[in-house]
């Protein structure tokens, strides 16, 4: 079927002919010599290119990523203009622009672990109050977190004609849309799995949707070059579409504040877009090849890309600059990107097998999950929470797999919490939603169909998770110990900052 699907479809796949790397050199090394130097006598003033299709791009045009000097010996000013601006970040990435910089509020937490600021605002995502407010019991212990996920499938969702390039959760929970090869998206009602609404406009296959935060709107991207708006009440298109990307659109995504769309496409640029106006406000000369993924930070200030070309980079959304380059040694095509609830991190889907976690401020890997199936296929994910009930509350890494699993990994341990099999073909995008105690996850894939999980809290499975935590006590530690000078607090576990010795390359 996926043969038969393919051609049709927004081809959610990328070239992964890629040659992995004999030398041992750093992330950081990798990324100093990129794409950017060879645009950086223009930046300040540039002026989008006339992109070329990537046949035409001959061999000599890719990237060099083999030392930290442009040409010239001089050393990469992008890197030094950024340092000042990371050194600010570092004090205020959870705030929002106006507070970036209010060291103060830096202080008072100075003895918060990254980690725990992880776990205290995912918490705080989950129960809508600071964790501050949240009643913790003083004369007992909170329960043990599970050793495992326990979701079964709720909704088998049918209506498309051809693969399902994506699905997401509407903000609140209540609505699921997917887009389809079919040149559809339609939306569905969570509760119920009933289908709501069909829109139809584009003249070619979508491959990402992205609802705006209020849950009205729909954005859409298609082979057919265009982004189209959909008002979700009245079931209407807005009347204008957005034009200007030369080639395919691989992935959307709107700004926290819905005033701003991120786009990435196949002509292999990123662009900023005014809403109100569907006038492209900034362009970035992103990669040089396929932009297969792009992300908003949660407080709308920074932007990340990735392609084809295995490069990572994050972007300042209100100058255009790229900041930092991530680059794994062995290079392999990077084609999805999330930012982490607390937008500390980056997680990433790469042609190899793996998801990676990057710290990006300090441009390294500290994670890699393994156990899903990925060499040919664009595939995404997304970042979920989980928990005994009354107890604190930890985060999960979902993707979809080509041998059409959901896998399901703690974020601090590397463990698969749980392998979803249903599908009969490969899972392309899967979504997760948390309200209280009610926690569900929706996939899609080239089957054309669209799988709706649920947790499974009944008191029969809260058993069984106590008895497998008590067993697990007999086996050995899932993270290994590490010292103090070489580690960074993620939870309650230290995590390799080194590039995640304890998984290997």
């Amino acid at each position: 079927m996926a043969d038969e699907i393919q051609p049709s479809s927004k081809k959610r796949r990328l070239d992964n002919s890629y040659t992995p790397r004999s030398d041992t050199a750093s992330s950081d090394e990798l990324a100093g010599n990129s794409d950017v130097e060879r645009r950086r006598e223009n930046w300040g003033g540039h002026t989008p290119d006339v992109y070329r299709s990537p046949l035409e791009h001959q061999q000599g045009d890719s990237v060099s990523l083999s030392g930290s000097r442009s040409q010239s010996g001089s050393p990469d000013e992008l890197a030094e203009d950024a340092s000042s601006y990371w050194q600010r970040r570092r004090s205020g990435i959870n705030s929002m622009p106006s507070s970036r910089e209010n060291t103060q509020q830096e202080s008072l937490r100075g003895d918060e672990s990254e980690g725990a600021m992880f776990e205290r605002e995912t918490r705080e995502c989950v129960d809508g109050r600071p964790s501050s407010q949240t009643p913790t019991p003083l004369s007992q212990e909170p329960p043990p977190k599970p050793e495992r996920l326990y979701y079964k499938e709720k909704f088998i969702l049918q209506g498309h004609q051809l693969g399902v390039s994506a699905v997401k959760f509407s903000p609140d929970g209540s609505m699921i849309a997917s887009c389809s090869a079919d040149a559809t998206i339609k939306i569905w009602d969570t509760a119920t799995g009933r289908l709501i609404h069909t829109f139809e406009g584009h003249l070619a296959g979508i491959s990402t949707i992205s609802w705006n935060p209020d849950g009205a709107i729909i954005a859409s991207g298609s082979d057919d070059k265009s982004i189209r708006l959909w008002h979700v009440p009245t079931g209407k298109p807005h009347p204008n579409p957005f034009l200007g990307h030369h080639n395919y659109i691989y992935s959307v995504a709107f700004s926290p504040k819905g005033n701003m769309l991120v786009s990435g496409s196949y002509d292999e640029a990123v662009y900023l877009w005014d809403v109100r106006s569907a006038r492209v406000m900034r362009s970035l000369p992103a990669h040089s090849d396929p932009v297969a993924g792009v992300d908003v930070v949660r407080d709308g200030t920074l932007v990340v890309s990735c392609a084809s070309d295995g490069l990572i980079r994050i972007w300042d959304t209100a100058t255009g600059q790229c900041l930092r380059t991530l680059v794994h040694e062995d290079n392999p095509p990077v084609s999805a990107v999330k930012f982490s609830p607390n937008g500390k991190y980056v997680l990433a889907w790469t042609h190899d097998d793996c998801v990676r976690l990057w710290d990006y401020v300090e441009g390294r890997c500290i994670k890699t999950y393994q156990g899903h199936k990925n060499k040919k296929y664009s595939l995404s994910g997304a970042f979920g929470v989980y928990g005994a009930p009354g107890g604190g509350v930890s985060a999960f890494a979902a993707s979809g797999s080509e041998d059409g699993a959901v896998l399901c990994w703690d974020v601090v341990s590397k463990k698969v919490l749980q392998k979803l099999e249903g599908h009969s073909d490969v899972v392309l995008d899967v979504d997760t939603h948390c309200s209280g105690e009610n926690r569900l996850m929706v996939s899609c894939g080239l089957d054309r169909t669209i799988r709706v999980w649920e947790e499974d809290r009944s008191p029969s499975k809260l058993e069984e998770q106590a008895e497998t935590r008590d067993e697990s006590l007999e086996d050995e530690p899932l993270v290994p110990e590490y010292n103090a000078q070489n580690t960074v607090d993620f939870g309650d576990v230290g995590v390799d900052v080194d590039g995640d010795a304890s998984m290997g390359p």
